[in-house]
């Protein structure tokens, strides 16, 4: 995996939930089917409100975002256990999420599943960026940098989960290790 991630933005605030990230009614799309995990992208954040969200993160008709990262506050993908979360956001072309905190079953999925890497800010940045702006995630340094006034934010360590995320998710990363017997779908 790449280790320097550089893009668009797309920001959201606070408490954004794994109904608001993949409704429940897109659940029945099976990710290891190839046409259905392209199909889960599209529908990624779709379950949030227009009204505070007129920028959607996937355009109508289309099946990738133009942001490849999300920038959020605290408490990102709290509500269901539901893995589809991570792996709609990874469908649709997100790499990772920037965010005050996460709740522990959606960081737990994206390690799982590999799809994107969750990112802790040491600082609050929903609401210093808007959706658009470029920002540069070096994931070995640790930094983000905002591009238009080249300040540099802190992540904190991703630590023994990069390698695993690396790997493309942990039966991966278990197989690639000889944790588990089986050649690597990576």
């Amino acid at each position: 995996m790449q280790s320097v991630i550089t893009g668009p933005v797309y920001v959201v605030a606070d408490n954004i939930d794994t109904d608001q990230i993949i409704p429940a009614q897109y659940l029945n799309l099976v990710p290891t089917i190839p046409e259905e995990y392209e199909k889960l992208g599209s529908y990624a954040l779709c379950g949030l409100p227009e009204d505070a969200y007129p920028v959607r993160y996937v355009r109508e008709g289309q099946l990738d975002s133009e942001y490849p990262i999300i920038v959020a506050g605290r408490n990102f993908g709290c509500g269901s256990s539901r893995e589809h979360a991570p792996i709609a956001l990874g469908s649709a072309g997100c790499r990772a999420v920037l965010a005050e905190s996460f709740a522990r079953i959606f960081f737990r999925n994206c390690i799982a599943t590999g799809e994107l890497y969750p990112c802790e800010l040491t600082e609050r940045l929903c609401e210093q960026l808007k959706t658009g702006d470029r920002v540069s995630v070096d994931l070995e340094a640790g930094t983000v940098t905002i591009e238009a006034t080249g300040r540099v934010v802190r992540l904190k360590p991703l630590g023994d989960v990069k390698p695993v995320i690396d790997a493309g998710g942990l039966f991966n990363y278990a197989r690639q290790t000889g944790m588990i017997p089986g050649k690597a779908s990576a």
